[in-house]
């Protein structure tokens, strides 16, 4: 069976949904606010290269960024925030209309890695400092969390 990436269209398609939904966050009145003190410069693709690598695509994340650690480490220590994460789910609902992802199996496969990635960003809300060292970027297949 073919991975989520390629059937979404590979780097292309992870690329455009990124930005399309970084672009809905943005303009988010509560979501942006994750953003207020700015973000990275290449901020879409390197979330692009997470995503892609997530969901079956190359290690292009870990081979040139960083690990999944550090990820946890950037959305922790923020307190909990239930509304933004539902908005930010919300944003990406959006996001799959925007970039024309209306395969129900494959949309219903990409809800489901956000919505368990978003509740993966939330595990450390006290601390940066919880986040343990070295742990690996989450694989998902059609079935759920395989890594």
């Amino acid at each position: 069976m073919t991975s989520i990436y390629a059937a979404m269209g590979g780097e292309d398609a992870v690329q455009r949904l990124a930005q399309a939904w970084h672009t809905r966050c943005l303009a988010d009145p509560v979501v942006s606010h994750a953003f207020a003190r700015g973000h990275h410069p290449a901020h879409t693709d390197r979330l692009a290269a997470y995503w892609g690598e997530q969901l079956g695509g190359p290690a292009r994340y870990t081979a040139t960024i960083g690990d999944h650690s550090g990820v946890l480490a950037m959305h922790s220590g923020n307190g909990e925030h239930h509304e933004m994460d539902r908005l930010a789910e919300a944003c990406f609902a959006g996001a799959l209309d925007d970039v024309a992802i209306t395969e129900p199996r494959l949309r219903e496969s990409l809800t489901a890695w956000f919505t368990a990635m978003i509740a993966e960003m939330s595990r450390f809300p006290d601390s940066r400092g919880d986040v343990p060292a070295g742990e690996s970027v989450p694989k998902w297949s059609w079935d759920g969390r395989v890594g």
